[in-house]
């Protein structure tokens, strides 16, 4: 999941080398954890979390065939 949410979020973005992912993982969930630079937080998001959502989306459907609950958490 953190090479995906690496991807979308570099390719969104201004400044793709302040992109920072981090995972982590316990019994029942993963949490993926988004930091970009401030400027570029805007485009991550999206008009009313358009994007984000869209971003959500994406990796809960590639994260369905297993069975834990992740989480994007952007900040």
């Amino acid at each position: 999941m953190k090479e995906l949410v690496e991807i979308i979020a570099k390719s969104l973005v201004d400044a793709p080398e302040q992109v920072v992912v981090t995972e982590t993982t316990d019994e029942h969930t993963i949490t993926v954890e988004l930091t970009v630079a401030p400027d570029d937080m805007g485009k991550v998001i999206g008009k009313s979390g358009r994007i984000a959502k869209a971003i959500r989306t994406v990796v809960k459907a590639a994260a369905s065939k297993g069975d834990k609950k992740v989480i994007v958490d952007i900040k």
